[in-house]
């Protein structure tokens, strides 16, 4: 089905066209139908369809003068109906996309009346409306003239099939000239073809059909509800530690005896003489209850007595321990597995998780969501299951769940995908001939996404940590190109590149252990207030991809270099000094166009706030509610101070969550801003209070920081 949130280069659309036998939609008939498949920007060529169709009337000479189509050559050819009924079975749940294909489904819709057939209209867009908002000083939109601007060939020119085929390159090439026009997704490309009113009039003057991408009432391509749990709750909570080892050596009949006295499904094997408890899972085999039956039923009791590393498993399949439950799920599924290793962050073996742990939770389309993105091979499959996350936000927002924990698996996420454009990046690097990573590297999530305060809206924040090298050194230039990869990759599916230039390709933002160190040290020691970017965005590092023990060591020494000097302390406290809440006369809220930036006039005091007195007090967590909730443990600062500093970064969350899936459901580019007019009077007299407890932060920041 059509979902708005899709984006355009991702499309599953059929993109279709006909031949008739005349330009009047009130008498003319179908000719030959062309039909070819799109798939996240590629042209299936073995997905076709080309009929020709007897209209039941003869066809003008002037009509066959154009198209080539005679009598005789739809003579035995099928009628409408079975006609409409083989394009019906094409086209399936997809987006149907024509040039002009208004008037197509004009003469579909009146054709099928006339045979007594049941006609809704296929969610469709019109590549002609978009090429106006591509190309607005374009001399004109016809195919020829949209082929040419686009250097597109057009084999088979008013044939069906050939048409189609040249409206799909066309529909591709439109793709980036819209993107850089700041329209991604299917919602955005028919909101802004909607507005262009004046051809949409002169189309409907004509008797043609007004093309809908989006069914009106599920603009969101709202999924239905979903199970909360596995997005609330992480791996760790339920997964069975410390693992069963045993060594490789054993025969099968003892790996049943330690499976039955443990009571367990799973046996991690290791190499003979392994005795580390948290050994790397590069080493590590495994063997299931399901190996041992399977063995025992091909070769009997014979296998008893065989070592089990003659039926083991490896490499194992494994998933982060600090994992959101849906991941694992996703990746069971996927792999048709029932067994995952746990790892920590150093990808060492902490635990095991079986499907029977996994019973009471349902595995959907949802779920399915982080897996996609990890197996995903290039940036049209990344966008795909990118376009999903919004879906997945709002039937988790409909199960009530705090818009705080939906930013957490939103960012999860955006570290999946900024994982996978780096894997994506390197195996470009190697097909390109410049070979693997030439020393240890970590990718590193920056901001709110590494916060997991990341919402909807988010554009790309990160960074490359690398073990060694100098700047524009050999090491720095493979790294800086892998960046280029990222950027390109993940822009395209659907996170934007930073307006900020907060992104590795550029190079403030990569460098070696020793560079980056440099820097930090020297933001703490310098402290001036154009570094304060950079600290705001560094200081919310998380590593994604890559080295974590590397990306441990920067942030330990970061953080010791950020606590031990008073002044940057001051300097911190000191960005706060004239924020003001956006409130005015009576404490009403000060909007522009019916809207307040929500993240400019209210969380960005909260997150800098909690940050500054973090690196104060050397209390390095991520999280804006942890740490808050760390300063409140230590008793830095009144109870409800923090308190009513927590409970509004919560209303400001919930309130962007809810306006970004509005405007993503409408079409409209999301931001930060709310529109105030949409909350109820309830929620605005909350949000009013919110943003007036957030008048002291400057005075209670500057009092605690040396508290």
């Amino acid at each position: 089905m059509a979902n708005g949130t899709m984006p355009l280069m991702a499309l599953d659309a059929v993109v279709l066209d006909t031949e008739t036998t005349g330009l009047d939609t009130g008498v003319a008939r179908i000719v030959q139908i062309g039909a070819v498949r799109v798939r996240g920007g590629v042209i299936c060529d073995e997905a076709a369809l080309d009929l020709l169709v007897d209209p039941g009337m003869p066809i003008p000479p002037a009509s066959t003068a154009i198209h080539g189509i005679s009598d005789d050559m739809v003579a035995g050819a099928p009628g409408f109906a079975d006609a409409f009924d083989q394009l019906n079975g094409f086209v399936g749940d997809a987006l149907v996309v024509g040039h002009a294909i208004g008037f197509d489904l004009a003469i579909f819709k009146r054709q099928a009346a006339e045979a007594g057939l049941d006609f809704r209209p296929w969610p469709s867009l019109d590549v002609r409306l978009l090429a106006e908002i591509a190309g607005p000083a374009l001399p004109g939109t016809s195919l020829e003239k949209l082929a040419a601007w686009l250097g597109i060939g057009i084999a088979g020119r008013h044939t069906a099939l050939g048409d189609a085929r040249a409206t799909a390159e066309i529909l591709i090439g439109l793709v980036p000239v819209l993107r850089e026009r700041g329209i991604r997704t299917l919602a955005e490309a028919e909101r802004a073809t909607r507005q262009r009113t004046e051809t949409l009039e002169h189309q409907v003057r004509a008797g043609w059909v007004e093309p809908k991408a989006i069914a009106d009432a599920d603009a969101g391509g709202v999924l239905g509800r979903i199970d909360s749990y596995a997005y609330r709750h992480r791996i760790a909570e339920i997964m069975s530690t410390p693992p069963k080892l045993a060594e490789e050596t054993i025969s099968l009949r003892e790996a049943i005896a330690l499976l039955t006295e443990g009571g367990i499904s799973s046996l991690f094997l290791t190499p003979t003489g392994g005795a580390d408890p948290k050994p790397p899972l590069d080493d590590l085999g495994i063997v299931t209850e399901r190996d041992v039956m399977r063995a025992i039923a091909r070769d009997g009791e014979a296998a008893l007595d065989r070592p089990v590393a003659a039926i083991m498993t490896r490499p194992l399949a494994s998933v982060p321990a600090e994992a959101y439950l849906y991941r694992a799920m996703g990746r069971m599924n996927r792999l048709r597995i029932r067994h995952l290793a746990v790892t920590d962050a150093d990808n060492r073996l902490v635990g095991a998780l079986s499907a029977r742990d996994l019973l009471r939770l349902r595995a959907d389309e949802a779920i399915a969501l982080g897996d996609e993105i990890d197996a995903a091979a290039d940036a049209a499959t990344l966008a795909r299951a990118w376009s999903k996350l919004a879906d997945v936000a709002r039937g988790l927002v409909a199960e009530g769940i705090e818009a705080r924990a939906i930013a957490g698996v939103i960012s999860r996420e955006i570290g999946a995908m900024t994982r996978a454009a780096a894997v994506i990046g390197e195996a470009r690097m190697r097909a390109a001939g410049k070979g693997g990573p030439p020393v240890a590297y970590a990718v590193l999530l920056l901001g709110s996404a590494g916060r997991g305060e990341s919402l909807l809206a988010a554009d790309q924040d990160n960074a490359i940590l690398f073990e060694s090298g100098e700047a524009d050194g050999p090491e720095d230039r493979w790294f800086a190109e892998l960046g280029g990869h990222m950027a390109e990759i993940l822009d395209s599916a659907g996170i934007p590149l930073c307006k900020g230039g907060v992104m590795a390709r550029n190079p403030e933002w990569r460098g070696s252990l020793a560079t980056w160190l440099d820097r930090v040290g020297d933001w703490v020691r310098r402290s001036r207030p154009e570094d304060l970017l950079q600290v705001d965005i560094f200081f919310d590092l998380r590593p994604v991809h890559g080295s974590a023990a590397l990306a441990g060591r920067l942030t330990e020494e970061a953080w010791q270099l950020g606590h031990g000097s008073k002044t940057f302390a001051m300097l911190l406290g000191e960005q706060l000094a004239s924020y003001r809440p956006p409130l005015g006369l009576f404490g009403r809220i000060k909007t522009l166009d019916g809207r307040v930036d929500l993240k400019i006039g209210g969380l960005f005091a909260i997150v800098a706030a909690a940050r500054a007195l973090a690196i104060r007090h050397s209390l390095p967590r991520r999280s804006t509610h942890d740490r808050l909730a760390a300063l409140e443990a230590l008793d830095i600062g009144g109870d409800t101070d923090l308190e009513r500093l927590d409970a509004a970064h919560a209303i400001l969350v919930r309130h962007m969550l809810g306006q970004q899936l509005a405007d993503l459901g409408d079409g409209v580019a999301i931001g930060n801003s709310v529109r105030i007019g949409r909350l109820t009077p309830p929620d605005r007299e909350a949000l009013q209070r919110a943003l007036s407890d957030l008048a002291t932060v400057p005075d209670l920041v500057r009092d605690l920081l040396f508290h």
